[in-house]
C-alpha cells in the first residue's frame, strides 16, 4: 500500500526522481548535474511509480501507468554579442549619398530568442558623417570629399535584446575614392636634372586610369619644349666657325652674322638675343656686308647655312622677307642671288650672267614647308650644285616643289651689294634704301663658296645635345610602336595594351650630354588620344604639363701658370727663330663641388666644400695680347708655324695687338700650340722689355681663365756670351715658384751645362791671360762691384731666368751682404780672385768688364726688397 520508487525511462537523462512520502506517494524530480540551455533547451521522458511489494529479486512489485514529463530549460543572459569579422573595409566614391555602404554583423550564443538576438548597433566614434541601423547597415549622412579626407576609421558596437553590449568593438575603415577621372596618375610635375647625370626617367611610376572604359588603342606624344632656349635646344654655345671645325666641315665658310667686334662691325646695329649669336629682325633692320668679305662671283658650287625662327607674315598681303640678298648697289635694282621667305615658302633665287651661257635656265627654287612658319628654330642648308639646288632642313633632304626658269642677267659694270635681313634697292627709287625686310630670328648665317657639305656634316651641325631617350629599347614590349623626330625633342608611342603603354612611358627619359648645360626649365607636354571598342563617345585624357629643372653645373676655374719673367740677349730676339714666349705654360681646370648635409634639428641646409677636383674640358680661344704699345710691324712680330695647328681643331689670327688661337679643342692641344709661339724683334735697340697677357675661354666666353702676365727683358750688350753667363749666374732654381715641375727645370739646367770643346778652349786661353792681369785692377773692379751692390736691393725671387742659352757655368759662392759686413767683403774678393783664375769668358779690357758688371747689377736691382733676407742665403748650384 505504499509507494517505494519512481523510475525515469530514457537514455542518460540528467534528472532523478526521489520519494518524499511513501504513504501519500509524493515525490520530487530534480537534476542530477548542471543544466545548460545552450546544450539542450528541453527534455521529454517517461516516469513510472512502483509499490513496495517486491520480492527478493524485485520481481513482484507493481508499477503504475506511464506518465510523460516535459521540461523546458529557462535561459540566462550569460553571453555578450561578438562580431563575425575582426575588421570591415569599404570604398566609396566622393560626392554620393549611399543607402548602405556596408553591413556589419554580430552574433550571440545565448539560447533564447531574447538573449541571442542582436537588437541594436551603435557607432562609438563621434563626429563622423556616418549612421548605422538595427540591421548593421552603415550609410553616409553627407557627401564625402576626397580632398577633405581620404579615409575614415569608425568603431562600431552591438547590443543583444537583453541590452548586453559586445565585449569588443569592431573597426570599420571607409576609403574615399576621387570621382574617377580618366588620365595619367602618379607623376611629378617637377623633374630635377643635375649635370652629368646621364639619362634619367621622367615618369618612373606613371600609369593610365581609364575608369574601366573599353579601350582598344592608345596614342601618346611626349614633347620636350625648348624653343625658348638659344636655337631651340641646349646646343653647345660655340661660334659657328668652331662648330664647323668640330663637325669636320670643309674650311672657307664665311660668317655673315658674326658677333660684333672691331673687325666685324656690320652686325653692331642689329637687335641681339641674350647670347650674342642670335639676331632678331623686327622688319625695320638690314645689314650691309662690306665688300671683300664674300667673293664677287660665286662658282656653280656653294653652300648657304643658317638657323631660322620665323612665324606667319604680318598683314594680309604678304611681302617677300629677305634673308640674304645680292643686288645692284646703284642705278639698277637687279637681284643676282637671294634667299627669302614668301607666304611661308622658302625661295632661292640665282640669276646667272650672260657671259656664262645665253640660255633659258633654272633661276628660282621654291620649297613649301610647314616649319618655315611654325615659330620654332630650324636649321636650313641650301646646297647649290648648279643647276641642282637641294635644301636640307634639320638634316632631312627636300627637293623644290617648283623650279622657275629665267634668262641670264645682262652684263654690266655696276657694283653689287650683299645684305642680310633686307634687300638693297639701288635703283628705281629716289634714294637708295632697304626693302623687303625680314621678320624673325636668324643665327649662324654662313656662305661657303666652291664647296658643298655632306649629309653627315649637316646632321652634326644641327645635332642637339639634349633630348628624349628610351632606357632599354628591348623591354618596350612587342605591341609598342614608337617614333622620334630628328632632334629627339618629340616621341610618339602607340599601343593597344594599357599595361604595355604604362611600362613604355615609364622608360622615357631625359638626357643632356653637355658638360656645362644651360641651367633652367625645360617644359614637357604629354598628350594622349584613346580609341574605344565600337563607341562614338570615347575617353578624354587630359594633357600632362611638367618640366625638367636643369641645375647649374659646378663652374670650372681655368688657371694659366708658367714662367712669368725672363731675360734674353738681344741677339736671340733678332735671330730667325726668335724667342719662345711660353715654353712651360700650363692650363688647368678645377671645379669645387658642394656637398649638402641636412641638420635634423634645424632644416637649414649646410653647404660643405669637398675636395677640389681637376677636370678635363675644351677651350674655344686663347689670346696672347701685347700690353702697352702695339707691335711695330717694321721691326717685331709674333710667329707660329702653321704646321703646329695641323691635326687639331684650331685656327689662328695674328695682328699687331697680339696672337689669337681659336677653335674647340682640349687644353692640352692649346698648351702644345702656345708653347711654340715665338717673339721676334730685329730692331732691339729701341726696345728693352715687352709685356704680354694670356687669357683663355670656354663656351664662347662663358668661363674665362685668369689673366697670365709675362714680362720679357731684352738684354743689350756687345758681348752676348757674357750676358748668357750673367743670365745663368742669377738663375735661381730654388725659387722657381711659377714653374709647375721644378724637377724638369733642374734637369734642364744640368743637361745644358755640359761645356762644348770651343768653350773649353776659351776657358784655357782666358785663364792664361788672366794670370797676367795685375792684382790692383782686380781689386778695383771688385770694390766697385760691391760698392754698387750695397745701394741696390736683391733681385725679386720671382724672376725666373731662362736657361736655354747657357754656355759657361760660374760658381762664385758669393753672398749679397748688408753694407757693414766688412769681413765677408774681403772673403768675396778672394773668391773673385779664384773666379778669375778658373772660369771666365771676359776680355782683358777692364772697362768693358766694368760696363758689363753694371748691366748685371741693373738686372738684379729690379727685385722686391721684402725678399732680401731670403735672397741672402742663396746657395749656388
Amino acid at each position: 500500500g505504499e509507494i517505494c520508487a519512481f523510475k525515469i525511462h530514457g537514455q542518460e537523462m540528467p534528472f532523478e526522481a526521489i520519494v518524499l512520502n511513501k504513504t501519500s506517494g509524493e515525490g520530487r524530480l530534480r537534476a542530477k548535474s548542471p543544466i545548460d540551455c545552450e546544450l539542450q533547451k528541453e527534455y521529454t521522458f517517461i516516469i513510472q511509480a512502483y509499490d513496495c511489494g517486491s520480492g527478493p529479486g524485485g520481481t513482484n512489485w507493481k508499477k503504475s501507468h506511464k506518465a510523460v514529463v516535459h521540461i523546458q530549460v529557462k535561459d540566462v543572459n550569460e553571453f555578450s554579442p561578438a562580431f563575425k569579422e575582426s575588421m570591415y573595409k569599404a570604398s566609396v566614391t566622393e560626392g554620393k549619398i549611399y543607402d548602405s555602404i556596408l553591413q556589419v554583423e554580430a552574433t550571440d550564443v545565448d539560447c533564447s530568442p531574447q538573449f541571442s538576438q542582436i537588437c541594436n548597433y551603435e557607432i562609438v566614434t563621434t563626429d563622423v558623417p556616418f549612421a548605422i541601423d538595427r540591421n548593421g547597415n552603415i550609410r553616409n549622412t553627407e557627401k564625402l570629399s576626397y580632398d577633405k579626407q581620404h579615409q575614415y576609421e569608425i568603431m562600431v558596437t552591438a547590443f543583444d535584446c537583453g541590452q548586453k553590449r559586445a565585449t569588443e568593438d569592431v573597426l570599420v575603415r571607409v576609403n574615399v575614392k576621387p570621382v574617377c577621372k580618366p588620365g595619367w596618375q602618379d607623376w611629378n610635375k617637377r623633374i630635377e636634372y643635375r649635370p652629368g647625370s646621364g639619362s634619367i626617367p621622367l615618369f618612373p611610376s606613371i600609369h593610365l586610369e581609364t575608369c574601366d572604359g573599353p579601350v582598344s588603342s592608345i596614342h601618346t606624344t611626349i614633347e620636350l619644349q625648348t624653343n625658348y632656349i638659344g636655337k631651340g635646344c641646349d646646343r653647345e654655345t660655340y661660334s659657328e666657325k668652331s662648330l664647323q671645325k668640330l663637325c669636320g666641315a670643309s674650311s672657307g665658310a664665311i660668317d655673315l652674322l658674326p658677333s660684333p667686334s672691331t673687325t666685324t662691325n656690320w652686325t653692331a646695329g642689329l637687335l641681339m638675343d641674350s647670347n650674342d649669336m642670335i639676331f632678331k629682325f623686327d622688319g625695320k633692320q638690314g645689314a650691309k656686308i662690306p665688300d671683300g668679305i664674300v667673293p664677287k662671283n660665286l662658282t656653280d658650287q656653294f653652300t648657304i647655312t643658317l638657323w631660322m625662327k620665323h612665324g606667319p607674315s604680318p598683314g594680309l598681303r604678304a611681302e617677300k622677307e629677305t634673308i640674304l640678298c645680292n643686288s645692284d648697289k646703284t642705278e639698277m635694282n637687279r637681284h643676282h642671288y637671294a634667299l627669302y621667305v614668301h607666304n611661308c615658302r622658302l625661295v632661292f633665287l640665282l640669276r646667272k650672267d650672260f657671259d656664262q651661257a645665253d640660255t633659258f635656265r633654272p633661276a628660282e627654287f621654291h620649297w613649301k614647308l610647314d616649319q618655315i612658319c611654325d615659330k620654332e628654330w630650324h636649321y636650313y642648308v641650301v646646297n647649290v650644285e648648279f643647276p641642282v639646288v637641294t635644301l636640307y632642313m634639320d638634316g632631312t633632304t627636300y627637293e623644290p616643289y617648283l623650279v622657275t626658269n629665267d634668262w641670264p642677267i645682262h652684263p654690266s659694270h655696276i657694283a653689287m651689294q650683299l645684305t642680310v635681313g633686307a634687300c638693297w634697292q639701288g635703283g628705281e627709287v629716289t634714294k637708295p634704301r632697304f626693302a623687303q625686310y625680314f621678320h624673325g630670328s636668324l643665327a649662324s648665317l654662313t656662305i661657303r663658296p666652291g664647296k658643298i657639305e655632306s649629309q653627315k656634316v649637316i646632321s652634326c651641325l644641327q645635332a642637339c645635345k639634349e633630348g628624349l631617350d628610351i632606357n632599354s629599347l628591348e623591354s618596350l614590349g612587342q605591341g609598342i610602336k614608337y617614333h622620334f623626330n630628328p632632334s629627339q625633342s618629340a616621341l610618339v608611342m602607340e599601343g593597344d595594351d594599357i599595361e604595355n603603354i604604362n611600362q613604355a612611358l615609364q622608360k622615357v627619359s631625359y638626357i643632356n650630354s653637355r658638360q656645362f648645360p644651360t641651367a633652367g626649365v625645360r617644359r614637357l607636354k604629354v598628350s594622349s588620344k584613346v580609341q574605344c571598342f565600337g563607341e562614338d563617345v570615347c575617353i578624354s585624357i587630359p594633357d600632362i604639363d611638367a618640366y625638367v629643372m636643369v641645375f647649374q653645373a659646378n663652374e670650372p676655374k681655368i688657371t694659366i701658370t708658367g714662367m712669368d719673367h725672363f731675360a734674353r740677349p738681344a741677339a736671340q730676339f733678332e735671330s730667325e727663330r726668335g724667342v719662345i714666349l711660353l715654353p712651360d705654360i700650363r692650363i688647368v681646370s678645377t671645379v669645387t663641388k658642394m656637398e649638402h648635409s641636412v641638420d635634423l634639428r634645424e632644416h637649414d641646409r649646410v653647404n660643405k666644400q669637398v675636395v677640389v677636383e681637376e677636370m678635363l674640358h675644351n677651350l674655344d680661344f686663347c689670346d696672347v695680347l701685347v700690353i702697352g704699345a702695339e707691335l711695330d710691324p717694321e721691326q717685331e712680330c709674333l710667329e707660329l708655324d702653321r704646321g703646329e695647328l695641323q691635326g687639331k681643331h684650331l685656327d689662328a689670327t695674328n695682328s699687331t695687338a697680339g696672337y689669337s688661337i681659336y677653335g674647340v679643342d682640349s687644353m692640352f692641344s692649346y698648351e702644345q700650340v702656345l708653347r711654340q709661339l715665338r717673339y721676334r724683334n730685329w730692331g732691339t735697340s729701341a726696345t728693352s722689355d715687352r709685356k704680354f697677357r694670356v687669357k683663355c675661354s670656354e663656351l664662347n666666353g662663358r668661363y674665362t681663365s685668369n689673366e697670365f702676365n709675362l714680362e720679357v727683358n731684352i738684354l743689350h750688350s756687345s758681348n752676348s756670351n757674357f750676358m748668357d753667363h750673367v743670365n745663368h749666374m742669377i738663375f735661381q732654381p730654388k725659387f722657381l715658384q711659377s714653374v709647375q715641375h721644378p724637377e724638369g727645370s733642374v734637369s734642364a739646367v744640368h743637361s745644358s751645362v755640359v761645356p762644348s770643346v770651343a768653350t773649353m778652349v776659351i776657358i784655357i786661353c782666358v785663364s792664361i791671360l788672366v794670370l797676367v792681369v795685375t792684382l790692383g785692377v782686380l781689386r778695383l773692379r771688385s770694390a766697385r762691384q760691391h760698392g754698387s751692390l750695397g745701394h741696390e736691393g736683391p733681385k725679386d725671387n720671382e724672376m725666373d731666368w731662362d736657361d736655354s742659352a747657357l754656355t759657361i757655368t760660374v760658381n762664385p759662392m758669393e753672398k749679397y751682404e748688408k753694407p757693414h759686413q766688412t769681413e765677408e767683403e774681403s772673403e768675396e774678393e778672394d773668391i773673385d780672385d779664384e773666379e778669375e783664375d778658373t772660369t771666365s769668358a771676359e776680355s782683358d779690357d777692364s772697362e768693358e768688364e766694368e760696363e758689363e758688371e753694371e748691366e748685371e747689377e741693373v738686372i738684379v736691382q729690379k727685385g722686391d726688397k721684402q725678399n732680401a733676407t731670403r735672397q741672402e742665403q742663396l746657395e749656388w748650384d
